[in-house]
């Protein structure tokens, strides 16, 4: 649409608007310079691998080994890892909706069943540990979730975490992927690792990266922490795919992982900037009938409910789902979405507020506009 002359505001977009910091990429250039060109042993440099750990001590007072840590062509990969070495097939994964699009084909390319746990914008798109238990049976092998999630900004607190972790101890035959890619933009306050509860910490693999909290989704380095058994599996699996990423990322993310999110002052100006957008668009949001929203607590997209559409019109136009009206906004209001079905939740649509005030503002009065041509 944009080739053709349209004004397309795009808030479908998965990544921060902001730069790298300035000290990641003199790091990056430095390492160039001193030529860091060549091949590095498939989990990471040892430097990147202490470096992880002593940010999990530091940020999440987690305790692991070097050797625990396999660092990843970006989060997305060490998802896949630990998929692909802990699921065989016809093992069920348990992953709460909305997910991420992508645990629904790893899921699959590792040929496992995926078991989807319901929520909704009234549970602020939290799932309870009644839930989970209720769906747990021999045959369960993996809880995959994330928190911040994308796509609904949902945060699980310490105490919501706690019961999960009270519900997995009695299964010992689960394990637990905690995908915590957003833990930086976080605005209830400090974030929270379920691998922090002993009883379950040998069955957790927690997922991160520098994608999200250091605005280096280009750079593609992720990483998992887990217990060795498993992170051995992953680097042999690795070294067979791709082996290691990129040296000279890698470089660059031992200044990242060294770094205080407390005390960065790129961090907290992204931090900031992302919740005062959250806070706009929800009041400019809100003041559209039919549109339904929680108060997401990280990551920055907006799920709101649309099921108040359906069954209206707009000329020969009928809006029968989420993605009916994503299909009718970008062509009416040009202003494009993802749809809810994506998510494993066909009746919302995924909003990301990752973009300028001015943008923000002109998008909603479209969306406000279009809508309102919407008729029964």
């Amino acid at each position: 649409m944009r080739a053709q002359g349209f004004d397309v505001i795009n808030l479908s977009i998965g990544e921060p608007d902001f730069d790298t910091p300035d000290y990641v990429k003199e790091a990056a250039k430095e390492a160039i310079d001193q030529n860091f060109s060549h091949y590095t042993p498939v989990p990471g440099y040892p430097e990147l691998r202490q470096a992880i750990t002593h940010k999990l001590k530091r940020d999440n007072q987690l305790v692991y080994a070097p050797e625990q840590i396999v660092v990843s062509t970006g989060a997305k990969q060490s998802l896949a890892n630990a998929l692909l070495c802990l699921v065989n097939p016809g093992d069920e994964v348990l992953v709460p909706a909305p997910y991420w699009v992508s645990y629904k084909e790893m899921i699959k390319l590792a040929a496992g069943k995926a078991v989807f746990i319901e929520s909704n914008v009234l549970s602020d798109f939290k799932v309870t540990p009644e839930q989970i238990e209720a769906v747990i049976t021999p045959r369960t092998k993996v809880f995959l979730f994330s928190s911040p999630c994308n796509p609904s900004g949902t945060v699980y607190t310490h105490s919501e975490l706690q019961a999960f972790a009270e519900v997995f101890a009695r299964y010992p035959h689960v394990f637990i992927i905690s995908d915590e890619i957003y833990e930086n933009i976080n605005f209830s306050g400090r974030h929270h690792s379920i691998a922090a509860f002993d009883e379950i910490f040998d069955r957790v693999i927690v997922i991160n990266g520098l994608s999200k909290g250091f605005a280096m989704t280009g750079w593609r380095l992720g990483y998992m922490a887990a217990n060795p058994v498993i992170a051995k599996a992953c680097d042999k699996l690795q070294g067979q795919i791709t082996s290691a990423t990129c040296s000279i990322t890698q470089r660059a993310a031992i200044v990242a992982m060294n770094t205080d999110p407390a005390e960065s002052d790129d961090i907290k100006r992204m931090v900031d900037a992302f919740k005062y957008r959250r806070d706009l668009s929800i009041s400019l949001l809100r003041e559209i009938p039919g549109i339904k929203l929680n108060l997401p607590q990280g990551a920055f997209y907006l799920f709101p409910e649309v099921t108040a559409f359906y069954g209206k019109k707009d000329g020969d136009r009928v809006i029968l789902s989420g993605s009916d009206l994503c299909d009718y906004l970008l062509d009416t209001a040009h202003v494009a979405m993802v749809a809810g079905a994506a998510f494993g939740s066909p009746d919302c649509i995924r909003f990301s507020y990752a973009t300028s005030e001015d943008n923000l503002r002109e998008a909603i009065r479209r969306i406000a506009e279009a809508l309102s041509k919407l008729k029964n």
